[in-house]
């Protein structure tokens, strides 16, 4: 006869879990975040040095630094009281456990619970993450404090390299790690640049560097120009990099660096799309050889590169096959082999583990 019906019953009131992105500036909150806050009969923050602190009493908002367990956060918001909780970088795991046991036992009637986020990543926090660590690796690691653009070309080399296996082999992982240990490439050398004493620039140079020159040679996507066609699009690409660059010649700007078939195509494309009528070079010699085949895979759309690699891991299987090798067998030799000469590169670079960077 004393039992409390479900319409005389207290409200037990509800509570808030307010969560933020520490990759959004402290004080950056959403419209229903700063609603939750000011009608709010308690804001209770278990961290001290929590960074919404400052901007939240600086906005008006009373915030009490405590941490409750989940019964005595339940009996705070007794009589329909509403509490908000703005949760610490590690999201309050014991209380949010807490609350969740308290929930399963059904002897408690539980209060409303939310989970509001008040700011939340937008695609690419991650880099400023990225950025972070490298500045303190930059200024904490014995060997990475001491690296120049110079000593370290040779890993982005490396790196591309193993990007386009991964790329061929189709192994979805590899190529989600080998992309990371390219953009660590990026990322560092950026992280140099800041220290150069007459010329520097930061990692947002470099990213607002390629926006711009992204968005000028797509007219047809942030301007008025028309392209429905990839050709289209690489004419629109062409002719804005020939007003930016301003080149005499088609050759510029091809790299002499790079490998020899790379290097004919690149030079027998820039000539095929400038329609210049350029006989090859009539030469006794393999290399003249190669070169009219690297000239005839490019007209015909071919990479040679990747199609003599695809060929050569033919050859490669072959030969494992006349050792009587199993693959498994000749993957793992062949890491084995990589895993030595990097740690001969590290120990000519002094530093054991941290050769390759990454």
């Amino acid at each position: 006869m004393n039992a409390t019906s479900p319409d005389t019953a207290p409200d037990p009131g509800r509570i808030v879990l307010l969560t933020t992105s520490h990759r959004v500036a402290p004080g950056l909150l959403s419209w229903p975040a700063w609603q939750a806050l000011r009608t709010a009969d308690r804001v209770l923050c278990a961290d001290g040095a929590h960074p919404q602190l400052p901007y939240l009493r600086e906005a008006g908002i009373r915030v009490d630094e405590a941490s409750p367990d989940a019964r005595e956060l339940v009996d705070a918001c007794a009589g329909g009281r509403t509490v908000v909780v703005v949760a610490t970088g590690e999201g309050d795991p014991a209380l949010t456990d807490g609350l969740a046991r308290l929930a399963g036992s059904g002897r408690v009637r539980m209060p409303d619970l939310e989970l509001l986020p008040a700011s939340y990543d937008l695609p690419g926090a991650r880099l400023l993450d990225l950025v972070q660590v490298m500045d303190r690796i930059r200024a904490e690691c014995p060997w990475s404090s001491r690296q120049t653009h110079e000593g370290l070309a040779k890993y982005g080399i490396e790196e591309a390299y193993e990007l386009v296996e991964a790329i061929e082999a189709g192994d979805r992982e590899e190529l989600r790690e080998e992309l990371g240990d390219v953009l660590l490439q990026v990322v560092f050398h950026s992280r140099i640049a800041e220290e150069h004493p007459e010329a520097p620039f930061s990692v947002d140079d470099v990213a607002g560097g390629i926006v711009a020159k992204l968005v000028h040679r797509h007219p047809h996507v942030f301007g008025d120009a028309t392209a429905t066609t990839p050709e289209e699009v690489k004419e629109h690409w062409l002719r804005t990099k020939a007003v930016e660059k301003r080149r005499t010649s088609v050759t510029e700007g091809v790299p002499l660096g790079q490998p020899g078939l790379a290097l004919a195509t690149k030079l027998a494309s820039r000539v095929r799309t400038a329609g210049l009528d350029v006989p090859l070079p009539s030469g006794e010699g393999i290399g003249y050889e190669l070169l009219a085949m690297a000239a005839r895979a490019e007209a015909e759309g071919v990479d040679p590169e990747a199609a003599l690699r695809a060929a050569a891991r033919t050859y490669r299987d072959a030969i494992r096959e006349a050792e009587g090798v199993k693959d498994t067998e000749g993957a793992g030799h062949g890491e084995d082999a990589r895993d030595a000469e990097d740690a001969e590169d590290a120990e000519d670079a002094g530093h054991v583990g941290h050769g390759e960077g990454a």
